[in-house]
């Protein structure tokens, strides 16, 4: 036997030469059988199935297939299903191995093989299957191991120890290799470890390959250590499972002892038990009328003949929850004392004298009778005045609990009266659900933008209120879902709504109306100093005097940055400051930071809105409207376009409310020429049109009749009228001046406007009587009941 210059052992059958020992002899070109998993070593006793239609013939054609050599080579990928492998997908090095046990079994083969030694490919002899190749062998050498190959099998054996505790079937197979080879031959031990190891295809196949001892150690000594962190990583885990798993185990344990011990002693309970005993004393404390108190008997008795896991017991579990939350018959002590809740309103609210004492007046009237059950307020007027502030505030006066719920939008009648039973996840309605939350059977009830509900085909909403909302029938309220009567008579219920118009009459006949018309500038500077101010520096970390806004800067900010009747626009200009503010105090400004009329452009950009143009001239006149955002003045202008032909013209998107007016105050005017110092062959020949800025606006209402009338006779006469007028007022064909609405609105716009003579129907002096002084002072204020009246102050 020679070794070539490789280091590779060349056989008789590759030089015809050598004369070697009978038990080393191997021949030059064997069978290779392509192994798709891992590579198989030498000293490796394993089982191999393989292909029956192919191998049967090979295995008969041998004499002693018993004995039979076959080289083993690993694929470099796994074997693809009905496809036969290439001699290009696998390794060139092997695994020579012995069979010792050939079984065949269909067609299968089982055969059952024992590795000896290295081998390499030198050339394919059959590329097809059965593939065969000339193949070099590699003899383990038996020559004395160096010091570090020692050292290098040592630390194999002692992981191997490490490895025994973690896994047992380590243990087994080092007895099989015990029982089979010398453990003190290190590369039997390094191709044994190899074997023991979870390691990849890739990296067994490197064991394989390295020919060398020494390099062999080196990488096995690495995949065991990598083994040995894997086994120590799966013992944590199947430790901390097992403990987890104990620990459950022992709980449930100890669960089952109590039971039995609890039972033995005759205090142990079941679910049912517990919750039926639950609901018991629930009850106990409840003043359940009679009905109620029936229906509760029905459904306990219903529940404890019941098997806990049928659905009705949960849908009659629930229901029995529901009724023994409610509080029948608790109700809270009410504060009458109308000191405190002057203080109340006062504190939180500036201004709105008018509408604290219409709510002061109710809270005594309800001091007197000893009882404020019963009632319905409807708290109408624009955003961000204040409605559902003002009903917080009433609540806190009387010392009840608060609840609000949106009924804006809201299209199913479920949500205010609840589903029947019948169906699957039934609930009771918001109101049932309210009571439930405050635990008290008068708590105040805000229904919010009552005038923005709707109806479906799931029902009207609207129409299930008019019981929730009548004194006279909500005394007896029914759920749909309790389907037993609850008394709602000492409820006290606040609706907020911006306009009347939406809200159906029936409801609407309900409520008691109070009217929330918006701020005087004065009122708003006062909101901004105690409210808004202090509230955003305390949302921004600051303390109150860190940020500091004049009186002027104010005034300014509330007429052109958010001039509306609430304050919700003033607020958020109010939050743009103080943000600003902090940012200059982090950039290093001291503290603190003034705010004046002249920085505010620097803070929030040019003024939203600017002065409404009071125009003044032949044919304009300036009138006074209600908007849902409070008052504003609107001009009205007249012009002659040509006088080839009478008619008249009208622009500014009108409604058709205003589009009426406008034609009865051109058939007054035209009819009542003479009367009114007007050519009669003017109206014969002259195109007259008139417009109503901004026309990009929609506009309604018979409010302008007397303003368009005016207009009219303006142009007719050629004269323009007496400056600083404004005016409303609905007018009749017969020159009537009718009254209108929205007064106190009206007279703010004009206030703002500076316009000091205001025209008003003489019916609405009445309402002039309840406004503030606050709004009335500095006005001259005419009442009109014939337009000649009008015509006098305008042109006289």
């Amino acid at each position: 036997m020679d070794i070539d210059q490789d280091g590779e052992l060349v056989t008789e059958a590759d030089s015809g030469t050598q004369i070697i020992l009978p038990s080393e002899t191997f021949p030059g070109i064997i069978h290779i059988i392509p192994q798709a998993h891992r590579p198989f070593f030498p000293g490796q006793a394993v089982p191999l199935v393989m292909d029956a239609k192919v191998w049967q013939p090979v295995f008969e054609a041998m004499q002693q297939p018993e004995q039979a050599l076959f080289g083993v080579v690993a694929m470099k990928r796994d074997a693809v299903e009905g496809q036969e492998p290439a001699v290009e997908d696998l390794y060139e090095m092997g695994c020579l191995c012995r069979v010792h046990r050939v079984h065949v079994e269909g067609d299968q083969i089982q055969v059952l093989m024992e590795g000896l030694q290295r081998f390499r490919v030198r050339q394919w002899v059959r590329r097809e299957t059965p593939m065969t190749a000339s193949v070099r062998y590699f003899p383990d050498r038996a020559e004395t191991q160096t010091a570090e190959e020692k050292a290098y099998a040592v630390a194999i054996i002692n992981t191997i120890k490490e490895l025994i505790p973690m896994n047992p079937l380590y243990g087994e197979e080092l007895k099989v290799f015990l029982a089979r080879s010398n453990p003190n031959r290190a590369a039997l031990l390094a191709d044994f470890a190899a074997s023991l190891t979870s390691a990849g295809r890739r990296d067994l196949q490197e064991v394989l390959e390295r020919v060398d001892l020494q390099p062999r150690l080196e990488w096995v000594v690495q995949l065991l250590h990598k083994e040995l962190e894997i086994a120590s990583a799966q013992m944590e885990i199947r430790k901390h499972v097992e403990e987890e798993i104990q620990g459950h185990q022992r709980e449930a344990i100890l669960r089952q002892q109590l039971k039995y011990i609890q039972k033995e002693l005759g205090i142990a309970k079941d679910d049912k038990t517990a919750e039926l005993d639950l609901f018991r004393k629930r009850a106990k404390t409840l003043a359940l009328p009679e009905g109620a108190a029936q229906r509760f008997e029905d459904e306990m008795n219903k529940l404890a003949l019941l098997e806990v896991g049928s659905p009705e017991y949960g849908v009659t579990r629930n229901y029995l929850d529901w009724l023994t939350s409610l509080p029948w018959g608790k109700f809270s002590q009410d504060n009458l004392d109308l000191k405190s809740a002057q203080d109340v309103l006062a504190r939180h609210h500036e201004g709105l004298d008018d509408v604290k004492e219409r709510i002061i007046e109710f809270l005594a009237l309800g001091q007197m009778k000893g009882d404020v059950g019963g009632s319905i307020i409807c708290l109408v007027g624009p955003p961000g005045v204040g409605k559902t502030s003002l009903g917080r505030a009433v609540a806190e006066a009387l010392q009840r609990r608060f609840f609000r719920f949106s009924v804006g939008g809201m299209r199913d009648e479920a949500e205010i009266k609840g589903h029947r039973r019948t169906y699957i996840g039934a609930m009771p309605g918001k109101l049932v659900q309210a009571l439930k939350d405050t635990t008290t059977a008068n708590p105040v009830i805000m229904l919010d933008e009552i005038d923005k509900i709707g109806s479906s085909f799931q029902g009207d909403p609207a129409s299930a209120l008019l019981e929730v909302l009548d004194p006279e029938q909500n005394a007896n309220f029914r759920d749909h879902y309790l389907d037993v009567d609850f008394d709602l008579s000492k409820v006290l219920f606040i609706c907020t709504a911006n306009q009347l118009d939406t809200i159906p009459r029936p409801l609407l006949d309900r409520m008691e109306v109070i009217h929330l018309s918006g701020y005087l500038q004065d009122e708003k500077v006062a909101i901004c100093r105690k409210h808004l101010l202090p509230r955003q520096l305390a949302k921004a970390g600051l303390a109150r005097g860190d940020v500091k806004v004049d009186t002027a800067a104010l005034r300014a900010l509330i007429d052109g940055y958010s001039r509306e009747a609430g304050v919700r626009r003033l607020d958020k200009a109010i939050a743009t400051l103080v943000r600003k503010a902090v940012v200059k105090i982090l950039q290093g400004e001291d503290k603190p930071v003034q705010v004046k009329k002249a920085d505010l452009e620097s803070y929030l950009g040019r003024p939203v809105f600017t002065d409404e143009q009071t125009h003044h001239g032949v044919g304009v006149i300036t009138g006074l409207a209600w908007t849902a955002a409070g008052g504003a003045t609107l001009p009205v202008e007249a012009q002659v376009v040509h006088q080839r032909q009478a008619g008249l013209k009208l622009t500014g998107q009108l409604g058709e409310v205003m589009r009426e007016s406008a034609n009865i105050a051109y058939s007054f005017v035209r009819g009542h020429a003479d009367k009114l110092g007007i050519k009669a062959e003017f109206f014969d020949s002259t195109n007259i049109h008139l417009h109503v800025p901004a026309g990009a606006t929609p506009k309604d209402g018979p409010s302008a009749g007397i303003t368009m009338a005016s207009a009219l006779l303006s142009l007719a006469r050629g004269k323009a009228p007496k400056k600083g007028w404004a005016m409303t007022g609905e007018l009749t064909l017969t020159g009537h001046v009718y009254p209108v609405g929205g007064i106190q609105e009206k007279l703010i716009a004009a206030k703002r406007q500076k316009l000091k003579k205001i025209v008003l129907p003489a019916a609405n002096a009445g309402d002039v009587e309840q406004i503030s002084e606050k709004v009335t002072s500095g006005l001259q204020i005419e009442y009109a009941d014939h337009f000649e009246d009008v015509v006098k102050l305008l042109f006289g």
